[in-house]
């Protein structure tokens, strides 16, 4: 990995935690859940976005930058699974078992959409 892909991947990185934040405050100002809402639409949209750009064959530089870079640094796992332990910890059950599956079966099936409409609109 050259100097130039360190920098577009930090580059990304730094533009991606940016919009998470933002991203992040804007949906816990306006939706009060019993699920860690914020987390969820982000790495949901992460999810759909990184599906996209991989079904519309972007690759190289212009991945590393949006791909790794960017959609890196707005999902977040590290804050979904340690929220997740917080509800087990809290004896919230259904909330648990509901986050897990949004998050991951979702997840999985706006990443499969995202590649499809890649393909479709690439």
């Amino acid at each position: 990995m050259s100097l130039f892909h360190v920098l577009l991947v930090g580059i990304g990185g730094f533009f991606g935690a940016i919009c998470r934040l933002w991203v992040s405050q804007a949906i816990n100002k306006r939706i009060v859940s019993r699920v860690p809402a914020a987390t969820l639409v982000i790495n949901l949209m992460g999810s759909l976005l990184l599906g996209i750009m991989v079904g519309s064959g972007i690759e190289g530089s212009f991945f590393m930058l949006l791909g790794t870079g960017f959609m890196g640094a707005f999902t977040t796992f590290s804050t979904f699974k340690l929220e997740a332990i917080q509800l087990h910890m809290d004896k919230r059950k259904k909330e648990l078992i509901l986050y897990n599956v949004l998050s991951y079966g979702g997840g999985i099936l706006l990443a499969f959409l995202g590649i499809e409409l890649g393909m479709f609109f690439g």
